[in-house]
């Protein structure tokens, strides 16, 4: 197979291009067009557009630099970055971070039933490489990932050693929310490959011993309209099943009635959707047994139809 995900290609028989989001077998792939809409293809019907070139299939690198003081020298900081396709959401770039002082001698290889080298390379310190690509939605089907890396620096500084990841990625490393990544500056997650050395602060570890056993709780007021979609409130959503998506939901909810209540707003309105009533039904069962809540009833029809409660407090 010629072809890796995210290719921009151009169909042979059709005035049609897109972007490859499926590799089927050996001889048919997928492509997502403009709208959209995911083709199936027999890989020979293709062909490349060249000239274009996908997010993050460049090496992104500082160039040569002169020698860092050692008290400058960065030792940790090493990361898989997983980046949606800028075109085709549906795709994810895993990139491997270099945020060190070191250059590294890296290979990435997947194993699913058999080994396949993935990429093998040097990346300069403070740059990064794209290693792989794969479909968001086959998570679960991932194959394992084995990544090797050799440290090296022609500085007066002792080179930690090798560093070996080998894992099967799972839903909960996706888990938590999208960051600026280092280096790449991309929104994507962040997989640490190195973990920094655990400083312990002898002072803060004995105050700890003497901490009152309440906490003080700081509810922030909370804005008028609150919108509990489950993809305002997560960027993994797309990784949660029902019942932990309402879970969610739920608890964002319970939350934000405390602060207005804590904050003596006189009414706060939940943006549900309408959906399959589901979230609406469990949020007006916690109202209707609520001692604060002193009515509650559909919000502005003409702006939310029936995907919004007005909740009106004591």
């Amino acid at each position: 197979m010629k072809y890796k995900l995210g290719d921009f290609v151009r169909f042979v028989d059709e005035k049609l291009e897109g972007f490859i989001t499926r590799i089927i077998d050996e001889q048919m792939i997928g492509v997502t067009v403009e709208d959209d809409f995911e083709i199936p293809v027999p890989a020979a019907k293709v062909t490349l557009v060249h000239g274009y070139k996908p997010p993050g299939t460049e090496i992104i690198s500082a160039g040569d630099k002169p020698s860092i003081p050692v008290s400058e020298f960065k030792t940790k900081g090493i990361y898989i970055g997983v980046v949606p396709d800028v075109k085709a959401n549906s795709v994810v770039h895993f990139h491997l971070i270099n945020d060190t002082s070191f250059q590294l001698l890296a290979t990435f290889t997947t194993d699913k039933q058999g080994f396949k080298g993935e990429y093998a390379g040097i990346i300069a310190p403070t740059s990064s490489a794209k290693v792989y690509s794969a479909q968001l939605a086959d998570l679960q089907i991932w194959p394992k990932v084995l990544i090797n890396v050799l440290y090296f620096t022609q500085q007066n500084i002792e080179a930690p050693s090798p560093l070996t990841f080998a894992e099967k990625f799972k839903a909960k490393d996706f888990s938590g929310s999208k960051k600026s990544l280092p280096v790449i500056n991309q929104q994507g997650w962040q997989i640490r490959l190195d973990e920094p050395e655990l400083v312990i602060d002898a002072e803060k570890l004995k105050e700890s011993f003497f901490q009152s056993a309440e906490e003080k709780i700081t509810l922030t007021k909370p804005g008028r309209e609150i919108d509990l979609h489950i993809e305002k409130l997560r960027d993994d959503f797309q990784f949660l099943n029902s019942a932990e998506m309402l879970k969610i939901q739920l608890a964002h909810f319970n939350k934000s009635l405390d602060a207005a209540i804590v904050h003596q707003l006189p009414d706060v309105i939940f943006i549900h959707g309408a959906g399959n009533g589901t979230l609406r039904h469990e949020l007006q069962k916690i109202l209707s047994k609520h001692p604060k809540v002193q009515t509650f009833m559909d919000a502005q029809k003409e702006k939310f139809g029936y995907g919004a409660t007005k909740v009106v407090l004591k």
